[in-house]
């Protein structure tokens, strides 16, 4: 007598096309940021007029309504897009109003640490953007309107004898990164991207 054999699919293998149909639809949906678009939080709707906090804005936060006072605090916005409170470590401010973020600190306060708390956060800092790399002047340079990126490098000193005009990376308050080809975009073939407050500019080096 034959034996017959029978082979069963295995269920890890049954399971592959369905995967790779969910996985191109997942990449097929994901919407590329574009580089001439505003971040987010420059034009939420209904709120275009309404100021958001960038990174290197500087926000004093002042605390009232306690028995005993506490010290207001001085706080600059760091590259990661938070400030540190004592008791509640790291906050995000970034991209936030002044009446978000007061929000979100006296949330994060009471009732954990108080059981009330009045919260007031101003700024009245310059906003800033950073350039980095192969240009004369690198650093922290004050926005003082509408700008581009081949503009804001001109701002820095202009290129070094070094820099690579095509590796220039473009990275957004939010964490969007764009690579750009600033050969292309002097001669004109590709737009020159707007910079906001917040954004950093790297410029590389040529590898010869």
């Amino acid at each position: 007598m034959k034996l017959k054999s029978f082979f069963l699919p295995c269920p890890s293998l049954l399971l592959l096309p369905v995967l790779a149909v969910v996985l191109a639809g997942c990449e097929s949906s994901g919407k590329k940021p574009d580089v001439m678009a505003p971040p987010p939080f420059e034009t939420s709707p209904g709120e275009a007029n309404v100021p958001r906090l960038h990174i290197g804005d500087v926000v004093s936060i002042t605390f009232s309504g306690l028995p005993d006072p506490i010290d207001s605090q001085d706080k600059p916005i760091k590259e990661d897009g938070t400030i540190t409170l004592p008791d509640i470590g790291r906050v995000k401010a970034v991209g936030k109003t002044i009446g978000e973020l007061e929000d979100t600190i006296h949330n994060l306060y009471v009732p954990r640490v108080y059981l009330h708390l009045n919260v007031t956060v101003k700024t009245s800092s310059d906003r800033v953007y950073y350039i980095r790399g192969e240009v004369h002047n690198p650093g922290r340079l004050i926005y003082a309107g509408p700008i581009t990126v081949s503009k804001a490098i001109t701002s820095a000193g202009d290129f070094t004898d070094f820099a690579s005009r095509s590796d220039v990376i473009l990275t957004r308050a939010n964490g969007d990164r764009f690579k750009l080809n600033l050969n292309r975009i002097l001669d004109g073939e590709d737009p020159d991207p707007p910079v906001y407050p917040g954004d950093q500019i790297e410029v590389g080096r040529r590898i010869f």
